[in-house]
């Protein structure tokens, strides 16, 4: 069993729940905490200050984007580090629009096997393979 001094927390906010689940069940089983939200209004309802070591956000979802919603918890804890999930092409335009200035370079395409989720997570927060 893997283990990472401290705990790495990851939350996964996705509108479909069979992602969620099965990045949560995959994650869990390499050592990660996770908490999963399927509706992003109630994620950042519940989002804290440095509870978090990164966050998966889905880009496109009912009432809010990952792009929005980021943009938001970056107001509560500006040292977060973000992946953006989808299924779809990344729009740097779009994502250009929300953030001008922030460079941002973790985007996991859907879909995606656990093991390279598991790997990319790992070099998103510089952990090494232990």
């Amino acid at each position: 069993m893997v283990t990472y001094l401290p705990m790495t927390k990851i939350l996964i906010v996705d509108d479909d729940t069979d992602i969620t689940l099965a990045f949560k069940k995959g994650l869990e089983n390499d050592g990660f905490q996770v908490d999963v939200f399927n509706d992003p209004l109630e994620a950042l309802s519940n989002f804290r200050p440095s509870k978090y070591d990164l966050l998966l956000l889905d880009i496109r979802m009912p009432k809010m984007n990952g792009f929005e919603l980021y943009k938001e918890m970056d107001k509560i804890d500006n040292n977060v580090k973000v992946c953006f999930i989808t299924a779809f092409e990344v729009y740097y335009e779009a994502l250009r629009e929300v953030f001008p200035s922030m460079e941002v370079e973790c985007f996991i395409r859907k879909p995606v096997e656990i093991g390279n989720l598991v790997k990319r997570i790992k070099n998103e927060l510089n952990l090494s393979n232990s």
